[in-house]
């Protein structure tokens, strides 16, 4: 299917044409019928000879509804601009022509109604030479009659010509479903309509909704149900989850999490503009429409805060509006999440920057050296592709470079730590990310490389020592221990040595000394060797036994039982013996 949208002065014949194109009254609401102009959003569809099938969305020409107009091309690929021949160009075909261009409409063709009330020779002539300043450019031209059916064959076959050189949408693209109409149908419940620009649509599907679930219960096309609808389609969606009351035109029904909604963007006019523009201008995009304060950064550069968040993507086309001087300026979206602007010069600087920064791929990894860390579902979100040569660390990417650029930073925030904490065997993960200035510890383990490493919550170096007075102090104790293992040093001897709490930590964390309980430190092995001496025992045996079997005091023996119990070494019996287990 193709979509497109009309375009042109009220009274010049819009939605005749389309009604002798379509067989179709596009105009809906009787006091459209009544007045004979198109208030709101009209819609028809035809089969063309080649079997090719089209919809047409007929927009309003009257100025009081340029909104309602707005709301009708803001999705559609390409436009049928109408001039009538008794009358010839206007002031409101400029006006809907400048829209075209601002949107960048490349695609269209120009057809000149009430051929048969006037020489359609002069307006066509005319109309397709101001068209041709647009981005437009040169159109196919055809002049007709609705009333007697002159030239609606030549129309048809400029209509194929056009729609033959649309390019093709993508129905893998995440959906961005800009609601014009919503509905209740009786049996049913709430329907919406819309035109699929890209993307795929299916029955079940579950689609986000200004932050909340709802489900495709049924789905049609041109009026009739289908499973699935690819772009681009106009579509027509019943919901679940949704009551039409809380529906309004402009609403967006969204792929989850595939389009970060935002307020605040950047963007760069696609013409500069000589006169200063107001301070608040009115956003367009789909069938959207935003007040918006403007804050002119440099050039074509501009900031937009927008009354209300909208699910946008970089390259986004917006249309802006000035209401009272009946204006309109193309502006591409650059920037979904910029920075804070604080420093005297920063918005020019800004404008600067988004000046040199491409587009595609270039332009993703140019911003993503800017930001340096950003999660990979919201710079995806933000519209951007993931350069090729960004490094992945969990959900995060990192900019190109940024991670070897870290790596080399980390052994000295160690060494400076360990100057300053000598008896810590490295910093805590915290200490690392607040130095490297990271925005989640998670990404500690991708920048810690050999000979350091992560133990316990601390990035450590393989080569870490005790100071050296303290390892003195730890090698006495261990010399004495090796004949007597058991025999646990008297707290004032670890005093007397120069080992208090602080010292005996570090080195029962350096594996040199192993913590029985509080006051008691033995060497590393101390289980295996209490193991063997139990093993010489009947089973199961008393305490006195195994303090007898060890050598060691009840001031040992006791807390050594019960670490022994707690690793597993030994089982404590009901009657308060132990086994080996």
């Amino acid at each position: 299917m193709d979509v497109l949208a009309t375009a042109g002065h009220v009274d010049h014949g819009k939605s005749t044409l389309v009604t002798a194109l379509t067989g179709m009254e596009p105009d809906r609401w009787e006091e459209e019928r009544r007045r004979g102009l198109t208030i709101d959003l009209g819609f028809a569809w035809t089969t063309l000879p080649s079997g090719r099938r089209l919809a047409i969305v007929d927009v309003p020409g009257h100025e009081r509804f340029v909104g309602n107009m707005l709301a009708g091309v803001g999705s559609v690929p390409a436009a049928l601009v109408v001039v009538a021949a008794d009358d010839g160009w206007s002031a409101q075909t400029a006006e809907h022509v400048a829209v075209l261009d601002a949107l960048g409409v490349r695609h269209g063709l120009l057809a000149v109604t009430k051929s048969d009330l006037a020489d359609p020779a002069p307006v066509l002539a005319d109309a397709a030479e101001r068209l041709a300043g647009t981005s437009l450019g040169r159109v196919p031209a055809v002049a007709v009659s609705a009333r007697s059916g002159t030239g609606l064959p030549e129309l048809a076959a400029a209509l194929e010509q056009v729609l033959a050189g649309l390019p093709a949408p993508d129905p893998a693209a995440p959906v961005r479903l800009w609601i014009d109409r919503a509905f209740t149908i009786r049996g049913a419940g709430t329907v919406v309509t819309g035109t699929l620009a890209a993307g795929t649509v299916t029955t079940g599907d579950r689609l986000d909704l200004g932050g909340r679930p709802v489900t495709v219960r049924g789905l049609q096309s041109l009026g009739e149900p289908v499973e699935a609808a690819s772009a681009t389609a106009r579509v027509a969606l019943n919901l679940r989850g949704v009551a039409v009351e809380e529906l309004s035109r402009g609403d967006a029904l969204l792929t989850p999490d595939a389009f970060r909604r935002t307020a605040d963007l950047d963007v760069t006019l696609v013409r500069p503009v000589e006169e200063k523009l107001p301070a608040e201008l009115v956003v367009h995009i789909g069938s959207a429409t935003v007040a918006a304060r403007v804050r002119p950064l440099d050039g074509s550069a501009l900031r937009l805060r927008l009354a209300t968040e909208l699910p946008l993507r970089v390259g986004d086309r917006l249309l802006l509006r000035d209401p009272g001087a009946r204006r309109v300026h193309g502006a591409d979206v650059r920037d979904v999440d910029p920075p804070e602007l604080r420093r005297r010069g920063a918005a020019r600087t800004r404008a600067a920057e988004l000046a040199e920064q491409p587009l595609g791929e270039a332009g993703a990894r140019a911003d993503l050296v800017r930001r340096r860390f950003v999660r990979r579902a919201d710079f995806v979100a933000m519209g951007w592709p993931v350069p090729a040569d960004a490094t992945a660390v969990g959900p995060w990417l990192l900019a190109p470079g940024l991670a070897d650029e870290l790596a080399a930073r980390v052994p000295q925030v160690v060494a400076r730590y360990r100057q300053l904490r000598p008896l810590e065997p490295g910093p805590p993960t915290a200490v690392l990310r607040s130095a490297l200035e990271l925005p989640d510890v998670e990404l500690v383990p991708a920048l810690v490389r050999e000979p350091l490493a992560l133990r316990d919550g601390r990035v450590v170096s393989g080569a870490a020592a005790l100071p050296p007075a303290v390892q003195q102090a730890v090698d006495g104790i261990r010399a004495r221990l090796v004949q007597e293992p058991f025999a646990a040093p008297e707290a004032g001897d670890l005093v007397a040595a120069g080992l208090g709490p602080r010292e005996l930590a570090a080195a029962v964390r350096d594996e040199q000394l192993v913590r029985i309980t509080e006051g008691i430190y033995l060497a590393p092995g101390v289980a295996e060797q209490a193991r063997t001496r139990l093993a010489a025992l009947p089973q199961p045996f008393t305490l006195s036994e195994a303090r007898k079997a060890w050598g060691t005091t009840r001031r040992v023996a006791v807390p050594l039982a019960e670490w022994l119990d707690a690793r597993g070494v030994t089982v404590r019996q009901p009657d308060n013996t132990r086994r080996l287990r």
